[in-house]
């Protein structure tokens, strides 16, 4: 059984996970580079609109969210900081209306793009 996926693998072309990577930070598809991957929001097309590649079967779950929190979140913590040294007088209440909206719209910008990056990557390491 595992000479046969080994053997099943070595027949199959290798596939570049950079190229693949830079498509999917894209929204791309990774085998064209030309179709879109996502029909909605944050929905992941059946196949490529263009070479019909499937990528109804790959899953992020909930990788792309903790990758999207980890990164807002330690920007935005160096942003407070960083305010906060230079203006340290600023009110609670510019503080409470500038870093949710900030967070907001830096998560809901960076969502999709690291969607698309793990869903490009598992296509191009074929984890379906």
């Amino acid at each position: 059984m595992i000479e046969t996926m080994e053997i099943a693998r070595e027949s199959k072309p290798e596939r570049d996970p950079w190229a693949a990577l830079k498509l999917g930070f894209r929204g791309r598809c990774p085998a064209c580079g030309e179709g879109k991957m996502f029909r909605a929001y944050l929905k992941v097309a059946d196949n490529c609109p263009k070479c019909g590649e499937e990528l109804h079967h790959h899953r992020a779950d909930d990788a792309p969210p903790y990758f999207t929190i980890l990164i807002v979140g330690h920007v935005i913590g160096a942003l407070i900081l960083a305010v906060d040294k230079h203006w340290p007088d600023l009110s609670v209440g510019v503080h409470a209306m500038i870093w949710p909206t900030l967070v907001l719209v830096m998560s809901l910008g960076f969502l999709p793009i690291a969607k698309g990056g793990l869903v490009a990557y598992q296509w191009a390491l074929r984890m379906h």
